[in-house]
């Protein structure tokens, strides 16, 4: 069973690995190919997505690496080896999706007030090629986006570069048959709300877990209710719950147990609270146990 298990995780690493490398080096050769394009057309849109494009590859590059020290052991100086920069990743590129959106708008309004004339046509056919490669990359991440953070925020990143995208191409044909340049401006302010709804639950998510907070989809009320429902736990105190990374999460309680509990009843309960606790995905629980005649307030608990 543990062979099997270590077995699973290791395809489930390299799938998401190949994910992040395949993403890494599709965009960045899309982020050249728009460069250039935007040079030689003289393309300012073109040039500002290349420039978003090339932050987000480097998010993306942040990603695979806090995802590859998720797997490094702990040591005497960090006990839970490197885990936490998987949250301070996730909250990194939170932060850089925000400073993209503030220059996509920035650039909007600036735009819209002093328009230029661009060939539509090859803007349209540039975004097109950016809009598969995103998707396509994008997509890679789809099944396992909702298991960890950072390959949540990799999606988004893709996704939303590939909304980006098609709003440019979008705003490319409308410009090239109808001459209305400020409509790229329109377009550019739409998709930045539509990248800030996209990430404002991710920067609440990875705040939330760098200051330590009770992780998303797990209640303090609920694990009390869980933990009353065993034989012999009277009450639960002292309950203190954080994410060890992004994909781990920890706890540490008092529980108190009946006066004539014994020592292997003790452990029963402990084993089984633990069990019920993995499956609500808290995976490393310390407990500490005290008899209902005790009184915590007046010991050192």
């Amino acid at each position: 069973m543990e062979h099997t298990h270590t077995h699973d995780h290791s395809i489930i690493l390299k799938k998401v690995s190949t994910a992040f490398i395949v993403g890494i080096s599709l965009n960045f050769l899309f982020v050249i190919v728009e460069a250039i394009a935007g040079f030689v057309i003289h393309s300012l849109s073109l040039l500002s997505d290349a420039g978003h494009n090339l932050a987000d590859v480097a998010a993306l590059a942040l990603s695979l690496l806090a995802f590859r020290l998720l797997q490094v052991k702990s040591n005497k100086e960090y006990t839970y080896g490197y885990r936490k920069t998987s949250i301070l990743v996730a909250l990194f590129n939170s932060m850089i999706l925000l400073v993209s959106i503030g220059a996509i708008v920035f650039e909007a309004i600036h735009r819209f007030f002093n328009p230029e004339l661009i060939p539509g046509r090859t803007i349209a056919i540039v975004a097109g090629i950016g809009v598969v490669i995103n998707t396509v990359t994008g997509l890679m991440f789809l099944n396992s986006k909702d298991k960890d953070l950072n390959l949540k925020s990799a999606y988004l990143h893709l996704m939303s570069d590939a909304v980006v995208s098609l709003g440019i191409a979008i705003g490319g044909i409308l410009m090239f048959y109808t001459k209305w340049f400020w409509i790229d401006s329109v377009l550019s302010i739409g998709i930045a709300i539509v990248i800030l709804v996209s990430t404002w639950q991710l920067l609440k998510d990875s705040l939330r877990l760098s200051l330590d907070g009770v992780p998303e989809n797990i209640h303090v009320d609920d694990i009390k209710t869980t933990a009353k429902e065993i034989a012999g736990i009277k009450d639960i105190h002292h309950i203190h719950i954080w994410a060890i990374s992004t994909t781990e999460n920890a706890l540490t309680a008092h529980l108190v147990l009946s006066k004539n509990s014994t020592v292997e009843e003790e452990k029963n309960i402990k084993h089984e609270l633990k069990h019920k606790l993995q499956l609500k995905n808290i995976h490393h629980v310390t407990l500490e146990t005290e008899r209902e005649d005790e009184n915590c307030e007046t010991k050192i608990c």
